[in-house]
């Protein structure tokens, strides 16, 4: 599906929760003529993103916007920021403003969330990349603003890659016999990455030819020794999954991994402080 289309079905069917028949408060206390300046203003520091469905809520609403300004994803806030500024009919305005608000600010946290990873880490030869653990329905926008905040993409969904994990290598009978049936079955192209929990299952990934090693929940110095195991001639990728937070990040990456996937960057990350501020344009008198 085009990403627009997609974008434009999301919001609408967001706008429609929100509003249900009517918004009975803006039409009993608005002027249907009315117009109005809106600014949407940083209340903290941040990272944004998530402003294109911002934009999106109030066009779906006929807001007939006007003098649009805006920074663009991936850009740093600052509390006091004018991140967007435009001007509408008043009552399209109100009626999309907590919809298009739950879009940038959730976005905005998880870029400020993975931006804050991706600082723990800075100069070290890994990167930070996010999951499968997102909102349903939310996962093109929340992976996008992981990369506004500077990290990486894991696959998007199942038909992105092969990952064999714990659950897989049991219905498989074992690790080796999982990644030759997964290589087997695909095309050659797509490299075949798989899961594991120790040492041993880690040699048996590589004796398998591995492309991608993940190691769950390993200690520091099982993943140490995990990477120097690879650097002696073989070439797997190794990403480390599993208790990652700001206080063990560094440590984690200083034993030489690849990646580090961290869940919690997506399906944890507080939102950006914002608000929406308006004034008539056409004020009563």
């Amino acid at each position: 599906m085009h990403y627009h289309t997609a974008l434009e079905d999301l919001v609408e069917r967001a706008l429609m929760e929100d509003i249900g028949l009517r918004d009975i408060t803006t039409e009993a206390t608005v002027p249907a003529d009315a117009r109005c300046k809106a600014r949407l203003v940083a209340k903290q520091n941040g990272v944004l993103s998530g402003i294109d469905p911002f934009h999106m809520a109030f066009q779906l609403m006929d807001a007939d916007v006007g003098s649009w300004k805006a920074l663009e994803d991936g850009s740093p806030l600052k509390t006091g920021d004018v991140v967007a500024e435009f001007d509408g009919h008043t009552r399209a305005v109100l009626t999309a403003e907590r919809t298009a608000m739950n879009f940038v600010q959730h976005l905005s946290g998880v870029a400020t969330s993975t931006a804050a990873y991706v600082k723990a880490i800075e100069g070290l030869p890994c990167k930070v990349c996010d999951t499968r653990k997102t909102t349903p329905m939310m996962r093109g926008l929340e992976k996008a603003a992981v990369v506004h905040g500077g990290g990486a993409s894991h696959r998007f969904n199942l038909f992105n890659g092969i990952l064999i994990k714990e659950n897989h290598v049991t219905a498989a009978g074992g690790i080796e016999a999982a990644i030759h049936k997964a290589a087997a079955a695909n095309s050659h192209l797509l490299r075949v990455a798989v899961e594991v929990r120790d040492l041993d299952e880690f040699d048996q990934a590589i004796r398998a030819g591995a492309d991608v090693i993940l190691l769950d929940n390993m200690s520091l110095d099982d993943m140490r020794e995990a990477v120097r195991r690879r650097n002696d001639g073989h070439h797997a990728v190794i990403e480390a999954s599993g208790n990652a937070n700001l206080d063990t990040l560094h440590g984690m990456a200083e034993t030489g991994v690849d990646y580090i996937s961290v869940g919690r960057i997506t399906h944890s990350a507080p939102v950006v402080d914002m608000s929406l501020l308006i004034e008539n344009t056409n004020p009563l008198v």
